[in-house]
């Protein structure tokens, strides 16, 4: 071959450009061969790489996600005994490593990282200045025999038992009286194993209230992020009496139905905490605030405020996607519900509460909320009457007031709207703006209202009740209502 040069300077190749067809006769069949045998082993390894067989010259496995080291001291599970087959009980390997990492608060605290595996254990606390880190793979999953599971009190804002009088059974990752909590992963699973709670709980086979899946109480600075929390025995996370807490990045699962009160997320007397990016399909409300039951709650009287809600997708077969309530008698305030879809869901958004109640539900804003394939959308309801027991005041009523909805919109609801206040507890200072809302039933009173005194701005559909007040696009009063006692509630659809 030689190499020629053009007077444009560039090089050109000579002597072998017409090599394949003089090199291969009859090259197109043999082209067409060479690229059905390259298809048919394309084939093969990417069958192989997704049922884990096929040619292994083909198939490669991916190395374990690096652990980023979060904490001046990182260690593993396995230093301190743990076996992850899914068979061998790791609850002292918990124990031990968090007793080391409490040690280490000096030093800016510890990272316990679990790695791929099933790690089956018992109950376990956290302990301060820790980071609990789940690596890509990592199960931990909680013991079924509730014999395992610890007794506690029975909170102080809820009396004697929420389910059951007298003691509770403790949650599965717990921790009291912290600071500077982290659990965070590469998505990372806690499973709580709750199938077989339910059924007893169904059969009434347990004398204890069911214990939720992580439990943090009276701590600040906790962070929970990108993990996976699934089938809880109760309620999935609960944060009870803390400040300053982030919950992001996390999935949230339970059985759409038969699995009773698995809340997914449930600020409880908590402030200044920030839920996010986050998606759940729950057998209860997706996300439930409170702050404690009638009396015991007045007196514990710790509210519930300064709470940001954002950016969840939520389902909730036979419950609210987002709910305040209906335990709120330590007061609920100053709370952004924004950027959120639900979907496939009895109810949208609601609050809910009672006379007994006490405390109050204001400064609550819904803001950019979508619909789809929900019964009720828009619910606040006032004889919610569940009671701790016959102590309650039924003359404690709550408070509604200063709530707005705007940018509300969905498809197949088939009841927008329902707002059932009551002589002793009016809502009121509600505003509508910017809503607009498909409906799935073509019958008339589906903004449903009573008891209310509000606004609504601008264009609302469908058209909203005769209680509110109408102001154009840019505030301007257009009419007042004369109707604010008016009662149009309808539960026949």
């Amino acid at each position: 071959m030689m190499e020629i040069f053009s007077p444009s300077g560039r090089l050109h190749m000579a002597g072998q450009r017409r090599w394949l067809p003089s090199a291969i006769p009859g090259n197109r069949p043999f082209l067409i061969g060479l690229w059905v045998l390259g298809f048919a082993l394309v084939f093969l390894w990417q069958r192989g790489s997704v049922v884990g067989r096929g040619p292994r010259m083909f198939s490669w496995a991916a190395p374990p996600r690096p652990l980023p080291k979060l904490r001046p001291l990182a260690f593993n599970l396995t230093d301190f005994g743990g076996v992850g087959d899914g068979v061998t009980l790791n609850t002292e390997a918990f124990e031990r490593a968090v007793a080391f990492i409490s040690k280490l608060r000096k030093k800016g605290g510890g990272q316990l990282n679990v790695q791929a595996g099933v790690w089956l254990t018992a109950p376990f606390n956290l302990t301060s200045h820790m980071t609990l880190f789940l690596a890509e793979g990592a199960v931990i999953l909680g013991i079924q025999d509730e014999s395992y599971w610890p007794l506690m009190p029975p909170l102080r804002s809820y009396g004697h038992g929420r389910e059951q009088k007298g003691p509770r059974y403790g949650s599965l990752i717990h921790g009291q009286n912290l600071k500077d909590v982290v659990i965070t992963g590469h998505n990372g699973t806690i499973d709580g194993q709750g199938k077989s709670w339910w059924t007893k709980f169904r059969k009434k086979l347990l004398k204890h209230t069911r214990g939720p899946l992580v439990q943090i109480m009276w701590s600040r600075d906790i962070v929970i992020s990108n993990i996976t929390l699934q089938n809880s025995p109760f309620w999935t996370l609960h944060p009870y009496d803390c400040k300053n807490v982030t919950i992001t990045n996390l999935t949230i699962l339970a059985p759409v139905s038969g699995a009773p009160n698995t809340d997914g997320i449930n600020p409880d007397s908590c402030r200044d905490m920030v839920i996010e990016n986050c998606y759940i399909s729950v057998g209860d409300d997706g996300v439930a605030i409170k702050s404690g039951w009638d009396q015991y709650g007045i007196a514990y009287g710790q509210p519930s405020m300064n709470i940001l809600i954002r950016n969840l997708v939520v389902r909730s077969v036979v419950s609210a996607g987002v709910s305040i309530g209906s335990e709120m008698s330590g007061g609920v305030s100053n709370v952004s519900v924004e950027n959120v879809h639900i979907w496939e869901s009895r109810r949208g958004v609601r609050i809910k509460t009672a006379p007994g109640r006490g405390g109050y539900v204001r400064g609550i804003s819904y803001r950019n909320i979508t619909f789809d394939n929900v019964r009720v959308g828009i619910v606040i309801k006032t004889d919610y009457n569940e009671h701790p027991d016959e102590g309650f005041d039924p003359k404690a009523t709550p408070t509604l007031k200063n709530i707005s909805f705007t940018g509300i919109h969905g498809q197949e609801v088939r009841v927008p709207v329902r707002i059932q206040g009551s002589e002793e507890i009016p809502v009121k200072d509600i505003t509508f703006q910017d809503m607009s809302v498909g409906i799935s039933y073509k019958k008339k009173h589906i903004f449903q209202c009573s008891f209310v005194q509000g606004r609504v701005i601008g264009s609302v559909f469908p058209a909203p009740c005769e209680n509110l007040d109408k102001y154009d696009e840019r505030g301007q009063l257009v009419m007042r209502s004369i109707s604010q006692n008016n009662t149009d509630i309808d539960y026949d659809f």
